[in-house]
């Protein structure tokens, strides 16, 4: 998290004349000295190092697919067979040569193996994710097990392929007429993709659709109801991930010149995912910590075991059973987070305004803009909406308007059926029977994004954020459908003026709703008030013509809720349609305009508040009749 306030208290805490370095300079300056010790490092410590950068390569991916995703995958070994097979046959086989019939340098062969490789990958992955992530809780993984050894015995028993012999002879790259034969020098290759390929995926996470992907962990629902297509970026992801392990394997087939089944199995699957989670899921410097890690302690300990027990055998996979109980245990966000704090002694985060003030100034980049609808039009209309759940009957029949320019309060004790309303108008559910418009169009069967997408934004009864996240980062999230740039843009940095102009209305609207002092604070760290506030900031911030508020006056103090009933006035003037579930009858009574009744999923009662609260089955199903004098107060 980059916010000035942790900048000032890193480096007050730090000890009187300390140096600070930014995380920046400090991964230049290890870079640099890596690049500086690299021709007079030992062959072996050689080819350890590339073997470490090959393992960081795809453990970067599953970070990205696991630790900010939230998908489990323990079959990306395979993809790394499939880029390391690809490469390894068509620079070997004469049905290959034959294919292209001589036409392709053979210097330039393992290069057209790369584009096979990833073809076939892309193709691959894609399948596969499209079936696979529909899947939820231990099925993934189980799915992902599954397709990991039919590919792992796909490789081993075709005759094209070597079978489990595998193929020799491949041949090393060469570079403008350099071969790059031996470890020293296809590792400067190695680790300059890696590097490359960590600075782009860095770039990716700090961008509209990095943290469209960091809602995918857990804020799915969330995430569709700020216009996110979340399968989309789930398959995305996936196939992201795969390329890299993709890219992985054709770098290992051409630094071994050597491709058999063993190295692609369901065992190396699992060593992978352990480098990425459990060296610190979520942080893409985390993978190059766990591939370093559980390299060398893999070599250290095929030397020692076998003389400690007496005999030979794959003793580390035990002791790798055992080390990812442990760190689970004891570090369930990973090493890397607990590295990152000690180090923060010496390490001081960036001022985000700083970095982004020395920048050169983008030519100003208009968001998407929409006009709001005359006073008075209807923007969401139910008719006759039923829900059932089996026998049980949620809703039934209901109808109700509402109209630009006005609030529209729904009420009704707990278990009356609001939250099931709700999730109907907002394309969280489908009703069993009736109709849903929105902006005079049908809603039947639509996801919650193409409400979006019409200009309905809402907030949660149960609040959802990226709790790790900023609370501007949060807000950004709402705005999400207000621009264009995709995931290439992002990683090659082509987004930065749009990407200012969101964080610009994100700071506007969190102001807006009176937040502005803790906009670079962490979401999590607020009051469950202030909280909420930031969904409706972040609501606003889609620009929506209709706007649903699941008990926003929750948890608000009473100051607060006097500024959230001045904002949802001026909102209200501003023409946008407002409709509000609350079970705070002052804050109800003394803001609606008009009121809907909910009675075990039945409407009991429609008009102003004050023909509510003078009717008597409201008195007596809702309220009961002892707090006739409540409702008096409340006018």
């Amino acid at each position: 998290m980059n916010n000035t306030s942790s900048s000032n208290t890193a480096a007050s805490a730090a000890p009187a004349g300390r140096a600070l370095i930014t995380p920046r300079q400090l991964t230049l300056a290890l870079v640099a000295a890596l690049a500086l010790a690299w021709g007079f490092l030992p062959e072996f410590t050689v080819s350890v190092l590339s073997n470490i950068g090959l393992y960081a390569l795809v453990a970067a991916g599953l970070v990205m697919l696991t630790g900010v995703g939230g998908m489990t995958s323990f079959g990306q070994a395979a993809f790394v067979g499939m880029g390391a097979y690809a490469t390894a046959w068509i620079c070997t086989s004469p049905t290959a040569a034959a294919w292209m019939g001589g036409a392709v340098n053979p210097a330039l062969l393992p290069w057209a193996g790369l584009l096979l490789g990833l073809v076939f990958t892309f193709a691959l992955a894609w399948a596969l994710g499209a079936v696979t992530l529909k899947l939820q809780g231990h099925y993934l993984p189980l799915c992902t097990i599954a397709w990991g050894l039919s590919l792992y015995y796909l490789l081993g028993n075709m005759d094209f392929l070597g079978g489990q012999t595998g193929i020799t002879g491949v041949p090393p790259l060469v570079v403008a007429g350099y071969s790059l034969a031996t470890p020293r020098a296809l590792g400067v290759v190695i680790w300059a993709v890696l590097l490359l390929a960590l600075w782009a995926m860095h770039n990716l996470l700090d961008s509209r659709e990095g943290r469209a992907i960091r809602a995918l962990k857990g804020g799915r629902l969330m995430a569709e109801s700020m216009g996110v297509d979340t399968a989309r970026h789930r398959v995305k992801l996936f196939v992201l991930a795969a390329l890299l392990a993709a890219v992985s394997g054709w770098l290992y087939a051409h630094l071994q010149r050597f491709v058999n089944p063993t190295p692609f199995n369901l065992s190396i699957g699992i060593e992978l995912l352990f480098m990425a989670v459990g060296r610190g899921a979520g942080h893409l410097w985390g993978a190059v910590l766990g591939a370093a890690l559980i390299t060398l302690l893999k070599e250290k300990l095929q030397d020692v075991l076998p003389s400690l027990l007496g005999s030979s055998g794959n003793f580390e996979v035990i002791v790798f059973g055992l080390l990812m109980l442990f760190v689970l245990q004891r570090f369930a966000d990973g090493l890397w987070p607990t590295l990152a704090r000690i180090a923060g002694r010496w390490v001081r985060p960036h001022a985000a305004a700083a970095t982004d003030a020395a920048r050169p100034a983008a030519p100003p980049v208009q968001l998407a803009h929409r006009d709001l609808p005359a006073r008075g039009e209807v923007l969401l209309q139910a008719t006759k909406v039923s829900k059932r759940f089996g026998g049980l009957v949620a809703n039934n029949d209901i109808s109700m308007t509402l109209k630009a320019g006005e609030i529209h309060a729904l009420i009704g004790p707990n278990g009356a059926g609001k939250s099931t309303f709700f999730n109907m108008v907002s394309g969280v559910d489908d009703p069993s029977s009736g109709e849903v418009r929105l902006a005079g169009q049908p809603m039947t069967a639509k996801p919650s994004r193409v409400f979006a997408a019409l200009g309905l934004g809402r907030t949660f009864q149960h609040v959802r954020l990226l709790g790790a996240r900023s609370v501007a980062e949060n807000v950004a999230l709402g705005a999400h459908l207000r621009a264009r740039r995709g995931w290439l843009a992002a990683m090659l940095r082509l987004d930065r003026a749009e990407e200012a102009a969101l964080m610009a209305e994100a700071r506007r609207q969190i102001e807006r709703c009176g937040l502005g002092a803790h906009a670079d604070t962490p979401a999590a760290s607020l009051s469950l008030g202030q909280q909420r506030v930031v969904e409706i900031a972040r609501a606003l911030a889609g620009q929506p013509s209709v706007l649903l508020l699941d008990e926003p006056a929750a948890g608000l103090r009473h100051l607060e809720k006097r500024a959230l009933s001045v904002l949802l006035s001026q909102l209200r003037a501003e023409g946008l349609g407002i409709l509000v579930v609350e079970h705070d009858m002052e804050f109800v009574m003394n803001l609606a305009d008009r009121i809907t009744v909910l009675e075990f999923g039945t409407v009991i009662a429609t008009g102003t508040p004050a023909e509510v609260q003078a009717n008597p089955r409201v008195l007596e199903a809702y309220l009961g009749g002892a707090d006739d004098e409540l409702l008096g107060d409340a006018r």
